[in-house]
């Protein structure tokens, strides 16, 4: 929606625009050079104020990209890299390089927004191209001049085709190739691609939307700054930056120990009415002074100075949901830390160093800390710690995600059971043993790295083993192992959904008793942190990237082992060749047997033949009173609408394998809002470890529906309305899925694709259904994965 106080220019206005631009279409840079003087990479280093000029970024235009542009351009996968959801963003412009880039050899230079360079002038030094006209300020010149404008009235001029479904011509891949033309390769790039303009793929923006983005851009693009801290978010952070810069070494270890845990959050205080996120970083300058930034590659990295400082700073981008990870900063959070981290009795006898053997161990550089409280920092909050894995920027692609089955349940031990001494012992001896892929850097040789982890994998599991066997002759495992959250903490049971290129996490048991399920404990959270977040980097190499790959193979099968070791001992290996058919031999040993193994009997007494879904039964019982159930269709209270959803989630079968990963569906009914719900597809798998060769793994027949109230996922694949009266016709369509000529004729009925005429009016009224956490700001999801069938 518009904001009132912009004027409105006629149509008639833009269409003369429009016709005065394609004039200009065949202009290149050094007849730019003549109308408007050579490009300064400085303009909009100091952008101009919007006093006068009748239009505002915050007010007027980041709404506007936001719902338009930002769905799209956002995070490390933006097309071309530009990140529309921040003036920085805008400045910067474009890259030819991609950030994923699976088959690099050397690790790239990071272009982290905010962190890697500061003013345009200095990204274009980085190879960045403007989408602003960086010419001499010529009102509608700096429409010609841009890249931004030039994109958005293509796509006037060259509108969708009238057709349901776009043709081949249109590239929706993952990988597809990019081309990120300059304004002075433009006029080329639209001849040839005429279809190609903005918003890619979609309908174009309405002529009001058009007149916002054209004042803007005449009156040279003008910025008024990030809104300002308001006095309660300036005391809560004085607050925090002295509880984080304190001089005492437990105070300073602690403060380390944190941020290499919550860089990538977004931290809201829970005072702050607003809900205005803030990250924590480390800085050059103490408290009270302007935050320097200090740039590595990893959180853990020397940072060039003899002290760092932890600062918080606003976050600057629009909040999206690929990337949103939520985290409070509250008294209780605040009292909790001094509980774990100073209050109790050890001692610091020298800070850890930055050397990468010591930083990339946490077992190593974190070793004085007791790991009880370490353990519990993490679980006090485990949803956010897991969704640093899921939607960390490791978390992309096919190759990433085939590492996981597509929904599997997860609990963790209980820190209050067990040896605390006996695990810190454990954790010394094997410190040696739990070193990460990550210490090679962004440059790590292909699989020589990784078979040196192998073989330290295969002796801590040794060890382990034996200590878990010892310790069971005391005490055998049993339901009372697994953390039951205080019973007031819903942290204590997640479910990951994997949705074949991403992946989604959410609290509570969510769906069916899945296939597989994980038990995580202290050392198998910390090292899946450091594995996947702290040590990961995106601008790796491939050596990097596949090594990460291959080393979490090893931590889903430790989470896997502490699951299976609660069932009956005859039962253990029936089910992990259950869940790993057609694996090798070597693979299920790892699981389960001669490499990991656990030699006592469960406590738990069972008393039926399928002690898995028992097991399943027991835990969802055990944890009731702190289970999490805003996606259980339990929710819905329209018994009738309820009942319909539920024969929905019963269909099963190969169907399900013509259905996209995430479906967005809305139900319409008469004086009602619209209610919406989410479809995700659990495709049945024989076993995840293999890599390039899923598709063998596939078992259609095992593929499952689950559907849940709300919006569960970042990248929808496709919408669905429906009036409620045509649930039943819904459910059999997709039960009787046997081609795509079938789906072809689901999606007539019932889709809102892409090339629909109102696709920004349902989209818009989807936006305003999900909303943001509390009373804070939206969080958008991500259309780049939208299917085109």
């Amino acid at each position: 929606m518009l904001p009132a106080p912009v004027t409105m220019k006629s149509t008639l206005h833009l269409l003369l625009m429009a016709a005065w631009l394609a004039g200009c279409a065949t202009l290149g840079g050094s007849s730019l050079d003549t109308l408007h003087g050579p490009a300064d990479p400085a303009r909009y280093d100091r952008p101009v104020t919007p006093a006068g000029t009748g239009v505002s970024w915050r007010h007027d235009v980041q709404p506007l990209l936001e719902r338009r542009c930002v769905l799209c351009h956002a995070c490390y996968d933006a097309p071309c890299q530009l990140k529309l959801g921040a003036f920085d963003g805008v400045a910067r412009g474009t890259s030819k390089e991609r950030v994923y880039n699976s088959t690099r050899l050397r690790e790239a230079a990071p272009t982290r927004l905010g962190v890697d360079a500061g003013a345009p002038s200095e990204w274009r030094s980085r190879g960045f191209s403007p989408v602003l006209n960086e010419r001499s300020p010529a009102g509608e010149g700096d429409l010609a001049a841009s890249v931004l404008w030039r994109a958005l009235a293509l796509k006037q001029d060259h509108p969708l085709p009238a057709t349901p479904v776009l043709p081949d011509s249109f590239d929706f891949r993952l990988d597809r190739k990019q081309s990120c033309p300059t304004i002075e390769e433009y006029p080329d790039y639209a001849r040839n691609f005429p279809l190609a303009g903005m918003p890619y793929g979609l309908p174009g923006l309405a002529d009001a939307e058009l007149t916002v983005v054209a004042q803007w851009l005449a009156a040279g693009a003008p910025y008024e700054g990030p809104p300002p801290v308001t006095a309660e978010q300036a005391r809560e952070i004085a607050r925090w930056e002295a509880f984080f810069n304190g001089d005492a070494p437990k105070q300073r270890l602690m403060a380390r120990y944190v941020y290499e845990h919550l860089f990538l959050g977004h931290l809201y205080f829970d005072t702050d009415p607003d809900r205005r996120p803030f990250r924590l970083v480390r800085s050059r300058t103490p408290p009270g002074e302007p935050v320097s930034i200090i740039a590595t590659r990893r959180p853990y990295e020397d940072p060039g100075v003899a002290r760092p400082w932890y600062r918080l700073v606003p976050e600057g981008e629009v909040l999206v949901e690929k990337t949103h990870m939520p985290y409070v900063l509250s008294g209780e959070r605040m009292a909790n830390y001094r509980a774990w981290f100073l209050e109790r009795d050890y001692a610091v006898g020298e800070l850890p160093s930055y050397e990468t053997g010591v930083a990339a161990n946490p077992f190593v550089a974190f070793r004085d800390i007791p790991p009880d409280s370490r353990y519990r920092f993490l679980l006090d909050e485990a949803e956010f710690f897991v969704m640093n894995f899921i939607k960390g920027p490791v978390c992309r692609g096919q190759l990433a995600l085939d590492v996981i089955q597509d929904r599997f349940w997860v609990f963790f031990a209980d820190p209050d059971v067990g040896d605390e001494g006996a695990l810190a012992e454990l954790l010394a001896r094997q410190s040696e043993n739990l070193r990460l892929p990550a210490e090679w850097g962004g440059n790590a040789p292909v699989l020589r790295a990784w078979r040196e982890y192998a073989r330290l994998e295969q002796q801590y599991l040794a060890a382990k083993s034996e200590a878990l066997s010892a310790a069971a002759t005391r005490r055998p495992p049993g339901l009372d192992m697994i953390w039951d959250g205080g019973g007031v903490n819903p942290n204590a049971a997640l479910t990951v959904f994997r949705h074949f290129d991403s992946a989604s996490v959410t609290r509570g048991l969510v769906g069916e008793p899945p296939g597989t399920a994980w038990v995580i404990g202290y050392p198998l959270f910390e090292r899946i942190f450091y594995l996947l977040v702290a040590g990961y980097d995106v601008y790796g190499n491939l050596g990097h990237q596949l090594d990460s790959r291959l080393y979490m193979d090893f931590l889903r099968m430790e989470g896997e082992f502490l699951f299976i070791s609660l069932l009956p001992e005859a039962a253990r290996v029936p089910t992990r060749d259950r869940w790993y058919r057609g694996a090798s031999d070597e693979v299920k040993e790892q699981v389960y047997g001669s490499k990991a193994f656990l030699n006592a009997e469960s406590a738990i007494g069972y008393r039926t033949a399928d002690p898995q879904a028992e097991l399943f039964a027991l835990l969802r019982a055990r944890l009731a009173p702190v289970l999490d159930r805003r996606h259980d269709l339990d929710a819905v209270d329209d018994a009738g609408l309820r009942a319909g959803l539920a024969a929905l989630a019963r269909v099963r079968g190969p169907a399900l394998a013509h259905l996209p990963e995430t479906v967005f569906l809305r139900v319409d009914e008469a004086g009602l809002p619209a209610r919406y719900f989410t479809l995700l597809r659990d495709t049945g798998h024989s076993n995840v470890s293999t890599v390039f060769r899923e598709t063998a793994a596939l078992v259609p027949d095992e593929n499952a529906l689950v559907v849940v109230p709300g919006f569960l996922g970042a990248y929808p694949n496709a919408f669905y309305r429906i009036d409620r009266d045509e649930l039943p016709a819904l459910v059999a369509a997709i039960a009787g899925l046997r081609s795509e000529a079938h789906y072809a004729a689901l999606a007539d009925r019932f889709a809102i694709r892409r090339t629909d005429p109102s696709f920004w009016r349902w989209s818009d009224e989807l936006l305003q259904a999900r909303g943001g956490p509390g009373d804070g700001p939206p969080v958008l999801p991500d259309y780049g994965r939208l299917e085109n069938r």
